[in-house]
């Protein structure tokens, strides 16, 4: 006959309690979370879906047209043009934006430059002033007038005023010449928290070698930032597909033979001049696609995904 077991023999329940340690990273990524998801998640989303409607204009009503608003982007004429032009301004603005403010870094991190915190405020402090300030006075330095200062400058020389603004070459030197003074110094700061990262040691080491600080820079510098300048170049690339501030305070929405069109221009010529929200989601779904093929590449490219 089976006995009724000892209630003191089952193992006892274990309850585990929740204190403050195990609640506080919760509430710390909490605000994170929850500005992802409306900021960032929410909008994806509603714009994936957006791009295959046509919402008609002064009324809450929308028409499902699958693909027919990408067809548009593939066959406008614009959209093209476009592409090529953010292309270019993106390839232009990496090829001076990585390797100059890696090599500014690594002389204003040197031992023997004093005012170090000076250097680095001056190159940072552009980024801090307004976009459409910064276009009003490079727009009057490139003016098309013989006052202009870059007019003037090459009055100097005997040279006759040149539209810089009117140029397809022209036009995309001002786009970069802004994009270069004006973020060189935040890159120039990404460089340098890498450069607190490399241990003296290997510097030291390659003193005694003999090595020049050219040699220094290129043996040791470049290869250990190399997480940096993938961060850099990621960056890099994201924010000139997405160029629009620069572009606009030059040209505004229409430039001479569309020569500062971006495609982030055709998303608000098409949203909010034509109320054609279905083809600007389009838009910007391609534009969301395309910067994230490349910077796949450029990953690939770079050996992120290698294992070490």
């Amino acid at each position: 006959m089976a006995t009724k077991k000892d209630n003191n023999d089952l193992p006892p329940k274990r309850r585990k309690k929740l204190t403050g340690k195990d609640i506080a990273p919760y509430i710390f990524v909490l605000p994170f979370v929850i500005s992802f998801l409306v900021f960032m998640l929410y909008p994806l989303i509603s714009a994936f879906t957006l791009s295959f409607q046509q919402l008609i204009p002064f009324t809450n009503n929308s028409e499902w047209v699958g693909i027919a608003n990408f067809r548009r982007v593939i066959n406008d004429p614009g959209f093209t043009i476009a592409l090529w032009n953010v292309a270019r301004y993106t390839f232009w603005t990496c090829i001076i934006l990585i390797p100059l403010p890696m090599l500014i870094a690594f002389v204003v991190n040197g031992k023997e430059i004093k005012f170090k915190s000076v250097f680095r405020s001056m190159y940072f402090m552009p980024v801090l002033t307004s976009t459409v300030i910064a276009g009003i006075v490079f727009g009057q330095l490139f003016s098309a007038e013989a006052g202009g200062a870059f007019n003037q400058l090459i009055g100097l020389f005997g040279r006759e005023p040149i539209r810089w603004l009117h140029g397809a070459g022209t036009g995309m030197m001002a786009l970069v010449l802004i994009a270069v003074w004006r973020w060189i110094g935040v890159n120039m700061i990404y460089f340098l928290s890498g450069l607190n990262g490399i241990s003296n040691e290997l510097y030291e080491s390659a003193e005694v070698d003999g090595a020049t600080n050219w040699k220094k820079f290129l043996y040791i510098t470049v290869p250990m930032l190399k997480p940096i300048t993938i961060f850099v170049l990621t960056i890099s690339i994201t924010a000139g597909f997405s160029l629009f501030n620069e572009s606009f305070v030059y040209w505004g929405v229409s430039s001479p033979n569309n020569i500062g069109a971006t495609i982030v221009i055709l998303i608000y010529r098409a949203g909010f001049l034509l109320n054609d929200f279905g083809f600007a989601a389009a838009l910007g779904v391609s534009l969301f696609l395309i910067v994230l093929v490349v910077n796949l590449v450029q990953l690939k490219v770079m050996g992120l995904f290698k294992e070490d």
